[in-house]
């Protein structure tokens, strides 16, 4: 799996004109899932995720977790993230997993994110969405669970 965390103010995704998710403070997740990802993949990445000291302290240093700063979550399924671009200019997504594998997969992300009690809201899998932020420092981190120790 793949993920694209920000770090927003604020962030809204619109499907057909209508919000379907908005948070405040804390984290915006693009997730991308491979073909060959499994539960453990997306159970690391939570992990990764929920404890990632990417929020200042009282020093403005980068200390503190979105947990800790009782944030939220939107999340938003991104297929695109599993692009192949290394042949030619138009990138393939063959490796992206198909949606009787990555639905069922990034719905298990997502409610194994809310088990942390913090806000957590989705796009619709699939879905044309509109995505708006404000991103936060800016601060972005892309994650992959391939790299995972």
């Amino acid at each position: 799996m793949k993920a694209v965390i920000q770090r927003v103010s604020e962030a809204s995704v619109q499907v057909d004109g209508k919000i379907v998710g908005e948070i405040g403070k804390g984290l915006m997740l693009l997730i991308g899932v491979d073909e060959q990802d499994e539960k453990t993949d997306a159970e690391w990445l939570i992990q990764k995720i929920l404890n990632l000291r990417i929020f200042g302290d009282e020093n403005e240093k980068l200390n503190l977790s979105v947990k800790d700063i009782s944030g939220e979550i939107l999340c938003i399924s991104q297929f695109t993230l599993i692009a192949d671009y290394k042949k030619g200019n138009r990138p393939s997504f063959i490796k992206a997993a198909k949606p009787d594998k990555a639905v069922p997969l990034f719905e298990y992300f997502k409610e194994e994110i809310k088990k942390s009690g913090l806000k957590t809201e989705s796009g619709i899998f699939g879905a044309d969405m509109k995505v708006s932020l404000i991103n936060d420092g800016p601060v972005t981190i892309v994650m992959d669970s391939i790299t995972k120790v």
